[in-house]
C-alpha cells in the first residue's frame, strides 16, 4: 500500500491505476497545478549564468537598445 502524494489516501500499487502514485486524476491535477503555479520549488545553487547578462557589458554600445526578452 501507498500513499496518494495529494490527498494521502492508501492505494494498493497497480498496473491498473493509469494515475499512480495519484488516486486518481483529480490528485493529479491538483498536483500538476500546483507545480505550474510554482508551489514546488527543486533547490539548486545559483551560477555565474544566472547574474551575468551582455545588458551590463558597458563595451555593447547597443545594450540600451535591445529587447528585454
Amino acid at each position: 500500500m501507498v500513499n496518494c502524494p495529494t490527498c494521502e489516501k492508501q492505494q494498493e500499487w497497480s498496473t491498473d491505476n493509469p494515475y499512480r502514485p495519484f488516486c486518481s486524476e483529480r490528485c493529479k491535477l491538483i498536483d500538476l497545478g500546483a507545480w505550474a503555479a510554482e508551489d514546488y520549488q527543486i533547490a539548486a545553487e545559483p551560477s555565474t549564468d544566472d547574474y551575468s547578462s551582455s545588458y551590463d557589458d558597458p563595451e555593447s554600445k547597443d545594450h540600451m537598445d535591445r529587447p528585454l526578452h
